[in-house]
């Protein structure tokens, strides 16, 4: 085989430091915009993002030579690193860590509903309840003394 053939979809969620509830409507598109492009940069491509004040869900393809938790690096260090600086957000973090769950492409279209509909969704639920639930339905062991930081 000469080249390297993939479609690797991946629906990432992760929170402001503390949960902060720090994403304002006031920059919110401009970040997503800024998380978009530090994606394409390292040769991937943001599908769909959305979330509410506290936490973002992405949608994101990604090459096969770049693993998530370095594409996810270089997103979270990135992106605060310009809120600092160009829009004066001193106290803007990301959590530590992060969820990211493989997406088949006959469900993309569901997962990017999901994530348009977030202010809706947390109408009913708490990010908390959400994540947890995402974990669970994912088969996704955790330690619930160790889940937030």
């Amino acid at each position: 085989m000469l080249s390297t053939y993939s479609n690797l979809l991946y629906h990432i969620v992760f929170s402001t430091k503390d949960r902060e509830r720090l994403i304002t409507e006031g920059f919110k598109e401009e970040l997503y915009r800024y998380m978009a492009g530090v994606t394409r940069e390292e040769g991937g491509s943001l599908l769909e993002i959305g979330g509410i004040e506290d936490h973002v869900h992405l949608l994101a393809k990604f090459k096969p030579s770049i693993t998530v938790s370095d594409m996810l690096r270089l997103i979270k260090t990135n992106s605060s690193k310009w809120l600092h600086e160009q829009k004066g957000h001193a106290r803007f973090g990301w959590q530590e860590g992060y969820a990211a769950f493989s997406v088949s492409e006959s469900q993309a279209i569901a997962v990017r509903r999901y994530i348009r509909n977030q202010a809706a969704h947390h109408r009913r639920q708490s990010f908390q309840d959400e994540f947890v639930s995402m974990l669970e339905r994912h088969g996704v062991e955790y330690d619930p003394r160790f889940l937030w930081d």
